[in-house]
């Protein structure tokens, strides 16, 4: 591709961004059929399939190295062009986080980006396993995860561990676990996980009863929601320590291993690309996360 077609580049980020043509055209006040076009003339330029027309459409691996360029761009854009008071001038910056990190300590860190209005921010969540492949396809500028895997032109820097327990509610834990988690006694009683991709209480079972199989679980994307489902008593879960230590303290939780823990490293994947808001942006999380989790 010789030339940068930015107006085929905004069609393409739109179609993946709204998850489909019609949603992107009228996000870009143009026709579906100027958007197919676009992404067809742009695709011909660079010889190669960007996109894949499925249901949503999702980028090709050479469209999500475009897509992750073009919203590099924008940001380098928005940050020259920073104007007071003009709302198309305000930059926008994505990141994903671990739902965990948005129930505890992610709003004091953004709080002086969002307060003021300067800066948008969007915040996409995902399990800490996950949330680095939105980074790579260019989706967000930053991403929370417990993968340390370097991607070619972002920062890595470790944030700290989140500790979590297996806790239940008292009256939970003496139905279903008299005499203790053992390896028959996951296979009874019903979990309480946060997704299909996640894997924390799979770990912990295995690692504290060594029993690697299926166990009956309930499924709950909320991290609120999730912690009063356990504290009512329908399931027990891993929690952040800092999500239960109250509980715990009061009596409405109970630590179902005492003394055993399963700890997630935590790190924090940038590109490289320096703005006065990215750098702030950078310098808060880290700084509060570093405050929040305990010391790798």
């Amino acid at each position: 591709m010789s030339r940068v077609d930015y107006r085929g580049l905004s069609a393409l980020d739109a179609v993946i961004d709204y998850g489909s043509f019609d949603k992107a055209a009228a996000a870009l006040a143009i026709t579906q059929s100027a958007v197919s076009q676009r992404i067809r003339m742009l695709e011909n330029s660079a010889g190669e399939l960007l996109i894949v027309r499925s249901q949503p459409p999702s980028p090709t691996e050479a469209g999500q190295r475009l897509i992750a360029h073009y919203r590099q761009v924008r940001l380098l854009e928005s940050a020259l062009d920073k104007r007071p008071g003009d709302a198309e001038a305000r930059p926008e910056i994505a990141i994903a986080v671990n739902a965990d990190s948005a129930a505890t300590w992610l709003q004091e860190a953004v709080t002086p980006l969002m307060q003021n209005g300067d800066c948008m921010l969007h915040i996409r969540l995902d399990d800490q396993d996950h949330t680095l492949s939105m980074l790579r396809e260019g989706r967000v500028f930053g991403c929370v995860t417990s993968e340390t895997a370097q991607v070619a032109g972002t920062t890595v820097t470790p944030l700290g561990v989140m500790r979590y327990l297996c806790v239940a509610s008292p009256a939970f834990a003496a139905r279903w676990f008299p005499d203790g988690m053992t390896a028959h006694t996951v296979q009874q009683a019903p979990a309480m996980n946060f997704d299909r991709k996640d894997m924390l209480q799979t770990r912990f079972i295995a690692r504290h009863t060594g029993y690697t199989g299926r166990y009956p679980h309930h499924a709950l994307s909320s991290s609120d929601g999730y912690v009063r489902f356990i504290e009512a008593g329908l399931g027990y879960g891993m929690l952040p320590i800092q999500q239960c230590e109250r509980q715990l303290q009061d009596g409405t939780l109970v630590d179902l291993a005492p003394g055993e823990w399963l700890d997630v490293l935590l790190v924090w994947h940038m590109w490289d690309i320096q703005t006065p808001f990215t750098r702030a942006l950078s310098d808060n999380l880290i700084t509060t996360a570093r405050k929040w989790l305990l010391s790798a």
